[in-house]
């Protein structure tokens, strides 16, 4: 596959992409490029249940968060290439490992590649579709019908912090939109007698230390625009990696007054959905990014 003047992602860059290289913001070449595909136990109850989602982790990224968990996949490409061909059969091996879905990460700027793997192959279980937020809506229509449950995130009301800490510009208006092509796809969440999700929108929110005026809003967002078309997920695993390390803000972990302050916000507003704990931050739910499964 050649991707000739690639506009996947809100950037919409326009650079040539071949099976060797690419030389758009996120880096990556038309090859698709994974790092990790095994069961996950670190997402939502309703995704992860108690087999474990089918993660497939996906090299680069059309973001530059300086306190991303997973940089050396995301910001520095680690990973191996795998064909769409090759991606299918990987399909069937995690759905013959009884994972209750398969739970594709970061695949924003390899869409057309999910999309023809998917029409090889469509497991019996829910695809789930696990991005940033910050994606075209008009990509997002190639994966209609082909994606059941979509897990984005809402990180930044604040459109300055965005540009700081992420390096994307109108982050907010471009998920608001983005999430509403997603919810017209999926509807309402519909889960099976196990609560665990099959078709619907699950919309996550991570706090950051500092910030708390920028998760209220979010929230509100959430609430306002997407009512009970949603769910809402707040997290707390808030754990400063790379750049992060030495920002005079995201140097720390979030607090415990932080924490309840955007809580409070989500129950007074009657958001549905899921909070975790404030212990959940920590190095220790990091997954090994070393080319298990691939």
């Amino acid at each position: 596959m050649i991707i000739e003047s690639c506009r996947l992602c809100p950037r919409e860059c326009g650079r040539r992409r071949d099976e060797k290289e690419g030389s758009g913001f996120c880096g990556a070449s038309a090859a698709v490029r994974v790092a990790r595909i095994a069961p996950h136990y670190g997402e939502e109850p309703c995704i992860s249940g108690k087999r474990g989602s089918g993660a497939i982790f996906f090299s680069h990224c059309v973001m530059r968060c300086l306190f991303c968990q997973n940089y050396n996949i995301s910001h520095n490409g680690f990973g191996k290439e795998l064909t769409p061909e090759q991606l299918a059969e990987k399909y069937k091996m995690l759905e013959a490992m009884g994972v209750h879905n398969i739970n594709l990460v970061n695949g924003t700027h390899y869409i057309p590649q999910i999309r023809q793997s998917l029409l090889l192959y469509k497991p019996s279980i829910p695809i789930v579709f696990n991005c940033g937020g910050y994606e075209r809506a008009q990509s997002l229509k190639m994966l209609r019908g082909l994606v059941d449950v979509y897990l984005p995130d809402f990180k930044y009301a604040d459109d300055s912090l965005a540009l700081e800490y992420s390096q994307v510009k109108n982050y907010r208006n471009t998920a608001i939109d983005a999430i509403k092509e997603m919810i017209s796809q999926t509807g309402k969440p519909v889960f099976d007698e196990d609560e665990m999700i099959l078709r619907g929108t699950v919309i996550r929110h991570l706090v950051l230390p500092a910030a708390t005026k920028n998760s209220i809003e979010v929230l509100r967002i959430i609430k306002n625009v997407f009512s009970d078309n949603a769910l809402i997920s707040l997290m707390a695993q808030y754990t400063p990696c790379h750049g992060a390390l030495t920002h005079k803000k995201l140097c720390r972990k979030i607090t415990k007054r932080e924490y309840q302050k955007v809580l409070d916000a989500m129950f007074e507003l009657e958001l549905d959905g899921y909070a975790q704990e404030l212990e959940s931050s920590g190095d220790e739910f990091i997954p090994d990014f070393d080319l298990t499964g691939v």
